[in-house]
């Protein structure tokens, strides 16, 4: 990439890189950000083929699949390698044409690419016969001499993950937990989530230990019903039982605000 950058200006090759560099590290967490950088580097640089392989990478992280396809089309035409072929064919099924997926898995330049390329374009293939609902084709398509290798490899957990899915899709559950218990082996990157498949398999729910727990619920309050018989005698407000007269040496109330409020003028007016 440095390289193609060099036949740029120096301060225009160095904005092109700083947002490819912000594509890269976006473009697995954060995709949309990842894309909008992706279409400035587009831009400012279109004639060189680093941006529109990575401009291709950013719209197929967001499904924008046709415009994927084409910045794929694009570079290839620039560099004239057959590497971006697999996800080209990945854009035709993500764009609901697996039948043209198909072909391309048939093309000479899958000849052309190198082991993990051909293990990526078995991939792709498999999931246009799944998509076409050819599910038993797809596991036949799967098998091959990266499958049955016992050694690791970078595609090995994902071979064999698909390899797992596509015959719990024809019905063989045991082979796909054997299958998916192999994928988890390879996995040493948590690029699958074969330990949750193999889970589901076994029955196994988890149970978020953080979430919070449900309140319990209170219990009704006890209705307190008073003894039959005679009932206790009510208090008002100035301590004296229901029913009893106020006593004669009672003093009288406070006089009231309205009157006091009458007096303050007279008092006033005499200079008290």
């Amino acid at each position: 990439m440095r390289q193609e950058l060099m036949s740029l200006p120096k301060t225009l090759a160095d904005d092109v890189a700083k947002n490819l560099v912000m594509v890269a590290k976006l473009l697995d967490d954060e995709p949309e950000r990842a894309y909008e950088y992706s279409r400035v580097a587009l831009r400012l640089a279109s004639r060189v083929a680093a941006v529109r392989e990575a401009a291709g990478f950013a719209s197929y992280a967001v499904a924008k699949y046709a415009e994927a396809l084409a910045e794929f089309r694009a570079a290839r035409r620039m560099t004239g390698t057959a590497d971006l072929w697999p996800v080209m064919a990945d854009c035709e099924r993500g764009m609901g044409r697996p039948e043209r997926a198909l072909a391309m898995a048939g093309e000479p330049e899958v000849q052309k690419l190198d082991r993990a390329g051909q293990v990526e374009m078995r991939l792709v293939a498999a999931g246009a016969r799944r998509d076409m609902g050819q599910a038993d084709a797809a596991v036949v398509t799967l098998q091959s001499p990266e499958l049955a290798s016992q050694s690791v490899q970078p595609w090995t957990a994902r071979l064999r993950y698909a390899y797992a899915d596509a015959l719990l899709a024809v019905g063989r559950e045991d082979e796909a937990r054997e299958w998916f218990a192999k994928a988890l082996e390879a996995d040493q990157g948590g690029t699958t989530d074969a330990s949750d498949r193999l889970a589901e398999l076994d029955g196994v729910e988890f149970v978020d230990a953080l979430a919070p727990e449900e309140p319990e619920e209170l219990a009704e309050p006890e209705e307190i019903t008073e003894p039959e018989g005679e009932e206790a005698p009510v208090e008002d407000k100035a301590g004296d039982k229901a029913g009893d007269e106020p006593e004669d040496d009672a003093e009288p109330a406070a006089e009231p605000a309205e009157t006091a409020q009458a007096d303050r003028p007279e008092r006033e007016a005499d200079g008290g």
